[in-house]
C-alpha cells in the first residue's frame, strides 16, 4: 500500500493551499492557478500523447491505461489513485490558452484535487503537461490538449493523481478525507485506511466509518446502523481494552487505533475512554 511521507507544499505547488473551488473559464484561470515553480531534478520526458484505453475492471492497471500520458507523469509514493481520459465540450467551453484549458478541467470535472499551484512541466504545440508537485515531485498531472476529435479548443485530454494523503495537509483539510498518521507521524494512504462521517441523506450523521484494508467497522452512538441490522455486534461506547490488543500507531484528532489478532473489532482510544467499533455486514449500502 501507499504510504505518504509527512508533505509539505513546497514553492512548486505553493504554500498556502485554500479550499478547493470551480475553476471556470467565463472570468480567465485563476492568476495562481499556474505558477512558475521549480522544475524538478528529472522532468517527465515521455510522450504527452498516450491513447488513454478504457479497461474493464479498477484498480491501479486500469487507472495507468484510462489516464494515458497524465498517468505517466505522476511521481506517486505508491500507486496511482485516480485518472481518466478525455471528456467532451461543446465549440463555447474550449480554451482559448492551454492555461483556460486547464481551468476547464476543474470547471467540467469539478476533482477534490487543489485547484491552483500548478506548473507547466513540459510544453508542445498542441499539449501541455500540468503539474502539481509536492517535494518536488508531481502528485497531480493534468494534460490539456488543442482540438482534439469534437473537443475544438484547449480543454483536458488526461487526468492522474497520487493518494490524497500525498498532497499538502492544507489542502486535506478543507476536504472530505480524514487522513490518519502512523506512529512515526507519516500519512497513511486513504487505500490502506480511511474514516468518514455517515450521510445526512441516509440519516446515518451520527455514525463514523473507518476502513481499513477491506474490513470496515462503524461507530454507532445513536444506534442507527444497529437499528437496521447492519452492525455483526453492538457498539460500546465504554469498552475494556483486551489484554492481546495492540496500539497499530494509527492516530487521528486524539483517536488512536488498536486492534487483536483476529480484527473483529476496531478499539479506538480517546481522552474518554476505549471505544468498540464492530465490523459492518457487507452490503451496508449508503453511508
Amino acid at each position: 500500500m501507499r504510504r505518504g511521507p509527512g508533505l509539505a507544499a513546497t514553492a512548486v505547488a505553493v504554500t498556502a493551499v485554500t479550499a478547493v473551488t470551480a475553476v471556470g473559464c467565463d472570468d480567465g484561470a485563476r492568476p495562481d492557478l499556474v505558477v512558475k515553480g521549480t522544475p524538478p531534478a528529472t522532468a517527465y520526458s515521455g510522450p504527452l500523447h498516450v491513447p488513454a484505453g478504457r479497461p474493464d475492471g479498477s484498480g491501479p492497471r486500469a487507472l495507468r491505461l484510462a489516464s494515458g500520458a497524465a498517468g505517466r507523469a505522476l511521481e506517486c509514493d505508491g500507486e496511482i489513485f485516480d485518472g481518466s481520459g478525455p471528456d467532451g465540450w461543446s465549440a463555447s467551453d474550449g480554451g482559448a490558452t492551454p492555461e483556460e484549458g486547464l481551468a476547464l478541467y476543474f470547471d467540467m470535472v469539478r476533482p477534490e484535487q487543489p485547484d491552483h499551484g500548478y506548473r507547466a512541466e513540459r510544453t508542445e504545440p498542441d499539449r501541455v503537461l500540468y503539474s502539481y508537485d509536492v517535494g518536488g515531485r508531481t502528485k497531480v498531472a493534468v494534460v490539456v490538449a488543442r482540438d482534439q476529435q469534437d473537443r475544438p479548443g484547449w480543454g483536458p485530454e488526461t487526468n492522474a493523481s497520487c493518494d490524497p494523503a500525498e498532497l499538502p495537509a492544507g489542502f486535506t483539510d478543507t476536504t472530505g478525507w480524514e487522513i490518519w498518521t502512523d506512529r512515526r507521524g507519516r500519512r497513511v494512504p486513504v487505500t490502506a485506511l480511511s474514516s468518514s462521517p455517515g450521510s445526512a441523506h441516509c440519516g446515518r450523521q451520527s455514525a463514523h466509518f473507518l476502513t481499513l484494508d477491506d474490513r470496515r467497522y462503524a461507530r454507532d452512538p445513536d444506534g442507527v446502523l444497529e437499528r437496521d441490522g447492519l452492525l455483526r455486534a453492538p457498539y460500546r461506547a465504554r469498552a475494556g481494552m483486551p489484554a492481546d490488543a495492540h496500539d497499530t500507531g494509527y492516530h487521528l484528532r486524539g483517536r488512536r487505533l488498536w486492534l487483536t489478532d483476529d480484527r473483529m473489532t476496531a478499539y479506538v482510544r480517546t481522552a474518554a475512554g476505549v471505544e468498540a467499533w464492530p465490523l459492518l455486514k457487507q452490503g451496508a449500502g449508503c453511508d
